[in-house]
Parts: structure tokens; sequence; C-alpha cells
């Protein structure tokens, strides 16, 4: 159930190449938080794509953008979704998923920053409400967690 913010320098993924990196994000995030293809879970992963203009990024105090292609993501995952593997899997297919999103033509070296940060238990909210570990396992459809589910069940 992650929050993906991505931001991209602007018209560096055109029409269908920001579609395809959005959707490639979302399923890196799925597939380290072991959610299953149903749809009703993968809902509750969101991506929001947002292109930086020219002149606005910079790296070392530099606007590098001619030569390189900076991508950078923030994936806000409750607390105890995932483990060092997990997080490493993450970080490794997103910057996959831009790699695999960025148009042939371009001939920019590509470096991506992934954060991913966990939410403590207690401070995910939605909808007003604030959720537990089991009930996120629960609507995520998490595999790994569904013990989590079965002992709130019980």
């Amino acid at each position: 159930m992650p929050n993906i913010l991505v931001k991209i320098p602007r018209g560096a993924f055109p029409g269908g190449a920001r579609a395809q990196l959005a959707h490639n994000i979302e399923k890196a995030a799925a597939r380290a938080e072991q959610m299953p293809e149903d749809p009703r879970h993968r809902a509750l992963c969101w991506v929001l794509v947002e292109e930086i203009d020219a002149g606005l990024w910079t790296c070392g105090g530099r606007d590098v953008g001619a030569q390189v292609l900076t991508c950078f993501a923030l994936a806000l995952v409750p607390a105890g979704v995932l483990d060092a593997p997990s997080r490493a899997l993450c970080v490794r297919s997103m910057h996959d998923a831009f790699v695999h999103a960025m148009p042939a033509d371009d001939t920019r070296r590509l470096h991506s920053s992934v954060i991913v940060q966990e939410v403590a238990e207690g401070h995910w909210g939605g909808d007003g409400a604030l959720w537990t570990l089991p009930a996120l396992a629960q609507a995520a459809g998490y595999v790994h967690l569904q013990h989590l589910v079965a002992e709130v069940a019980a």
C-alpha cells in the first residue's frame, strides 16, 4: 500500500513513456511489498508523477539536465511491510522502471535516487481513519502478512 512520489524532468518521458514509467513503478512496489495482482489490492498502490521544469533541478548547484537524466522516487510504505531484502528489491526495481521507460533516443546517463521511507504504525491515515498493520495487510493483500489478518479475526 505504498504512496510513491516520482519526480522527473519535464518532457523526459513523453506520452506513452510517462504512462509506462508509472505502471513500471507500481509493479516494482507491488512486487517488493508482495501485493497480489488483484485490482482491489493494487488500487491501494498510488503513484504520483510530477514533472520538474528545466533549471529547477540541480546537482551540486548546477543544471546537468543536458548530460544526465535525473529521476527521483520517494516510496512511503507502512512500517513492517518490507524487510532489508525487499527494500533492496524495491530500490533496484524502481531504478529498472526508469531505465525501461526511458525513450530509446535519449542518450543521457540515467541517475536515479530512490528513497524508501517507512511510516510508523499508527501514522498511516486513509479516508479519515488511522490504519493498523493488520488492516493494511488485509486491504493490500500482503501475501507474507496474512497471518496478521488471521490473528485479528481469531
